[in-house]
């Protein structure tokens, strides 16, 4: 057996996160050539097929998605030994801001670890929805945040973190009058999915009522579930007890995860910071099996 370059599987893994050969040559500076020359030096090394190139199946083999597994803890570990070996103290205070979604979804154990790294640096996290982050960041109250935002609104300057089909969903026993208003479960009055839907949202006569507000994504995918409405969610909060609305709905545009900084974050521990969360972040959670109404 071969041993495992750490260039090759730094492809392997910027093509499960990005999505294919392409976006993770661009990830990568990398022509699309490299990087599939990458994979096949894994490939021949190993002895089998990581990438499965049949149209409409896995993009993974099994034996990818197990390399993939271990190439993701090995490069955290060079990571972490590259940054604890370079011996650069950092010292600061940073102020960052975070969606429910993403306290919820992996950030608190980046943060553990960037604490463990850069014991030196302060960081004062808060959270809040995305549009209010956003606006803090203007306003220079935050210095980093971590929020969603509309994936055709992302500025060059943004670090994208996941990309999210957004879905409108309902429960399996809601039927849709369409001669009253459409009950509508929205994140929080300043909610960017309810103000695209109130404006966008429906190819129908119809119009929506708002009837409750929430800020945790949980409560929103409960109440849908209950029958109390319907919602916008994204792909990663889907459950088998929940329907994809298919007709009459405008098709949502995706929502993009991102790292924006304000104007005057510019430390090395800012850096610091946004590299921290940008190498560490995946996904924790596939989405659940989709059904189409």
């Amino acid at each position: 057996m071969t041993r495992l370059d750490i260039g090759s599987l730094e492809a392997l893994c910027a093509i499960a996160d990005h999505g294919g050969i392409t976006r993770a040559a661009d990830h990568l500076a990398l022509s699309q050539s490299a990087i599939s020359h990458k994979i096949k030096r894994l490939e021949d090394g190993l002895g089998y097929a990581i990438l499965d190139r049949r149209a409409g199946v896995s993009k993974f083999t099994r034996e990818g998605q197990q390399l993939l597994a271990y190439g993701r803890r090995i490069l955290a570990i060079h990571e972490e030994a590259l940054i604890s070996l370079a011996r650069k103290p950092l010292k600061g205070r940073l102020r960052l801001g975070m969606t429910e979604d993403m306290a919820n979804n992996g950030l608190p154990k980046i943060l553990g670890h960037f604490k463990k790294l850069y014991p030196d640096v302060a960081v004062t996290t808060t959270t809040a929805q995305s549009l209010h982050i956003a606006s803090q960041l203007e306003d220079r109250e935050i210095d980093i945040g971590v929020f969603d935002i509309f994936e055709h609104l992302t500025r060059p300057t943004d670090t994208t973190l996941r990309q999210t089909p957004l879905h409108w969903v309902k429960a399996p026993d809601f039927e849709l009058d369409w001669s009253k208003p459409i009950p509508f479960l929205a994140f929080d009055p300043d909610c960017f999915y309810q103000k695209w839907a109130m404006e966008t949202g429906l190819n129908h006569d119809a119009d929506f009522e708002t009837i409750l507000t929430c800020a945790s994504s949980n409560a929103i995918v409960a109440a849908v579930s209950s029958g109390l409405g319907v919602a916008l969610i994204g792909d990663h909060c889907l459950t088998p007890d929940i329907d994809i609305i298919s007709d009459n709905f405008a098709r949502p545009p995706s929502v993009a995860t991102v790292i924006r900084t304000s104007r005057q974050a510019h430390s090395d521990a800012a850096s610091a910071l946004q590299a921290c969360i940008r190498d560490a972040f995946t996904a924790a959670t596939r989405p659940a099996e989709k059904r189409i109404a």
